[in-house]
């Protein structure tokens, strides 16, 4: 199985009005995960430049461990594409349920904050 790129407990801070945990909570828990994949997979600075085609299907609790999985699905000129998930794990138990998926867009940049290849990091060696 793959290991998660970031693991978190959902805190009474992290819900809605209504009491469940904030989507913009768990989409920024993705970006996190998405982000530290693309700045290894990139060797160096990527920042994301859109996110799109989310969704919720389920729904996590106050003191669930959120785990975050993301793989790349497309390599541009200067960006990477990416597709994370995030599965909810019950605070007491095993059960897992996953609450929401979504796809994330990153450019590289160099030291001057300027695109940088995908190419040229593969030469690095990471890709």
């Amino acid at each position: 199985m793959r290991d998660p790129l970031i693991r978190a407990t959902a805190m009474p801070a992290d819900t809605n009005p209504y009491g469940g945990v904030f989507g913009g909570w768990l989409m920024s828990q993705m970006a996190l995960g998405a982000g530290a994949l693309a700045s290894r997979v990139g060797r160096g600075k990527a920042v994301v430049v859109s996110a799109s085609d989310f969704t919720f299907p389920g729904a996590m609790a106050v003191g669930d461990e959120l785990s975050v999985y993301a793989e790349v699905a497309v390599k541009g000129t200067t960006s990477l594409t990416i597709t994370a998930e995030a599965i909810a794990r019950e605070r007491n138990g095993e059960a897992t349920i996953k609450v929401a998926q979504g796809t994330f867009k990153f450019v590289l940049l160099d030291d001057a904050n300027r695109p940088r290849s995908v190419a040229a990091a593969a030469e690095e060696g990471a890709l």
